[in-house]
């Protein structure tokens, strides 16, 4: 079976950056939506569209057939499926879990055994794409789990993403993700030294991003953060304090695979710098200001 608006209600708990635009995009396609946020009035634009406001997750699992998260650590995660009033525990036989936070490969294998044992069906699939890619629907989407749930939950995902791969076993999502951090954190940096050197060198760097963005540096990075760099502008599309905690949790499973990672380890200690200084709440490209001096 796969999940349709005619077959499937929707819960989604985590309206923030992401999860809004994801939750307003299932609901344009007609799946029945039930919310659930920390803060109410962060989800008023999608009930004022039509979704259903639950008071807790343990609500959302009796009223859903299929439930999203993403919220923002590790232990948001756990509480809200290993909690006493978790998904786990009161959701109905036979619904599917589906976590698109970035959390830890061993939590995500932690929470497929627990649904298993209870008749229900986990994933762990995060995204990558940012706000824009939120806000588009091209998102890209790395899964682990059972691939019959996978093949199930594939029209959903359809509706919020672009690119959307199947990745093996619980927590193979979660490993592909921190993979992509990591090039993500190696490319920022090589976007920020590149910029402050082009400043530096008293060149315009409009013209050398112009120039350096479509040849073989070219990246989405240079592309897309290079620009909001050099306009100063540091909104946030991926909160700092959110990618130190996806560092921490790929630097603590390299560590485990006893794989040295220096350029993850270098990220980390620069964006820490970086939030110390005030720019936890601001977007990853802010890491510009630690070479823009």
């Amino acid at each position: 079976m796969q999940y349709t608006p005619t077959n499937t209600t929707i819960g989604f708990i985590g309206t923030g950056v992401m999860g809004k635009s994801m939750a307003g995009h299932l609901l344009k396609a007609g799946y029945p939506l039930h919310v659930y946020t920390r803060t109410r009035a962060r989800a008023q634009d999608l009930l004022d569209a039509g979704a259903t406001w639950q008071q807790t997750p343990a609500d959302m699992a009796r009223a859903c057939n299929a439930i999203i998260t993403i919220v923002g650590f590790p232990a948001d995660v756990e509480s809200v499926y290993l909690g006493p009033d978790g998904l786990v525990r009161n959701a109905c036989r036979g619904s599917h879990l589906v976590d698109m936070t970035t959390s830890s490969p061993q939590l995500a294998g932690r929470i497929f055994k627990e649904a298993e044992a209870r008749g229900l069906h986990a994933l762990d699939a995060p995204v990558s794409g940012g706000d824009v890619g939120a806000q588009e629907a091209r998102l890209s989407i790395m899964v682990g789990g059972e691939r019959a749930a996978f093949d199930a939950m594939l029209p959903v995902f359809e509706k919020m993403g672009t690119s959307i791969v199947y990745q093996g076993s619980a927590g193979s999502g979660q490993h592909t993700k921190m993979a992509n951090q990591i090039a993500i954190a190696c490319s920022v940096m090589g976007v920020c030294e590149a910029l402050a050197y082009a400043k530096k060198a008293g060149l315009n760097p409009q013209s050398v991003l112009e120039s350096v963005s479509s040849g073989s540096a070219a990246s989405w990075q240079l592309s897309n953060m290079g620009p909001r760099m050099l306009a100063g502008n540091f909104a946030p599309g991926f909160y700092v304090k959110h990618f130190i905690k996806d560092l921490g949790i790929a630097l603590s499973s390299a560590t485990e695979m006893k794989l040295d990672t220096p350029g993850l380890s270098l990220a980390k200690s620069l964006f820490e710098r970086l939030a110390a200084q005030g720019g936890a709440d601001d977007g990853t490209q802010a890491l510009f200001r630690l070479y823009d001096r």
